[in-house]
């Protein structure tokens, strides 16, 4: 068990939340486990246990006994996968919405890394114990293409590719309102600084994110675009375009409120992704349909030229 310290100091958002805080400081904890830590009396505020809605003042200091925690057992599941490609180095995925990727704070089983693992069992070799074969990621409700490494070279290249952004992506996405024919968001963001579940462009500690899209198809009150992230922060799609006024259709997180009970997914599909094969050298692409029931929403609002069906 390793004990770290901070300083809560004035500028930092006075009067944020203790677990929010901590989730922005600790990046190698979820919030789940932030959280477990304070209900066991493993954070101190100023020498005293405090509760996670503790807020925080100039001055405080707070103190984490951090545990150390063991890669979840991961097991194989028969969970069907639509695979569009594989050779004995990457596989390449349609992942549906409503998959998670990979096992999280109240997610232990029913991932696609569970499913990676039935399918491809060599992959729990490569790569991040708690993450085998991953080198990305899409949101639970996100579908498309997703590629996988299956072997640890196609891993390192491919997280090369990545990292500088050799790798291309393209999404298609259902956005609210009537944004300019084409445009080029270069907001950074992180952190929400009072949600932790959230990501936004007002944080306290900015990454560069940068989105370009252009629009394919104009309704009344939606736009059909086509969306090409340059960098790869978590929810930057979603964050930038809400940021912009104009929140994807169905997100629940980023958009405005919905009536109760609306269950509607996340119109957010990657649609195609480009990358050097990380051992024959030449570049491949992959391509994945729209879902019927976002194709479902496009031929509504062609048929009506009004809007998406009420919510």
């Amino acid at each position: 068990m390793s004990e770290r310290e901070f300083r809560f100091v004035h500028g930092e958002d006075d009067n944020l939340r203790l677990d929010v805080y901590l989730v922005d400081q600790v990046r190698d904890l979820t919030r789940a486990q932030i959280q477990d830590h304070i209900e066991q009396g493993l954070v101190t505020v100023n020498e005293r246990t405090r509760k996670s809605g503790t807020r925080l003042r100039p001055g405080d200091v707070v103190v984490i006994k951090v545990r150390d925690f063991e890669p979840p057992s991961l097991d194989p599941e028969p969970i069907p996968l639509l695979i569009i490609y594989q050779d004995e180095d990457v596989a390449v995925i349609d992942k549906p919405s409503g998959l998670v990727v990979h096992p999280g704070a109240g997610v232990h089983s029913g991932t696609l890394i569970n499913a990676l693992l039935h399918h491809f069992p060599e992959v729990r070799r490569v790569g991040a114990p708690e993450r085998p074969g991953l080198v990305h990621r899409l949101d639970k409700e996100t579908s498309g293409v997703m590629v996988v490494a299956r072997t640890e070279r196609a891993y390192s290249d491919l997280q090369r590719q990545f990292k500088y952004r050799v790798v291309q992506k393209t999404y298609l996405g259902l956005a609210r309102g009537r944004p300019d024919e084409e445009g080029r968001i270069n907001w950074p963001i992180g952190r929400h600084v009072k949600d932790g579940q959230r990501f936004s462009i007002k944080t306290r500690k900015p990454k560069e994110a940068k989105t370009c899209f252009r629009v394919l198809e104009q309704f009344n009150d939606f736009a059909l675009l086509e969306i090409k992230p340059l960098t790869g922060r978590t929810h930057q799609i979603r964050v930038h375009l809400a940021a912009a006024g104009h929140p994807l259709y169905g997100d629940r997180l980023y958009g405005p409120m919905r009536a109760k009970g609306f269950e509607l997914r996340v119109f957010l599909h990657a649609q195609r992704l480009g990358f050097i094969h990380p051992v024959r050298k030449e570049w491949v692409e992959f391509f994945s349909p729209l879902p019927l029931e976002l194709d479902t929403i496009l031929d509504k609002l062609r048929a009506s030229a009004v809007r998406p069906p009420e919510t």
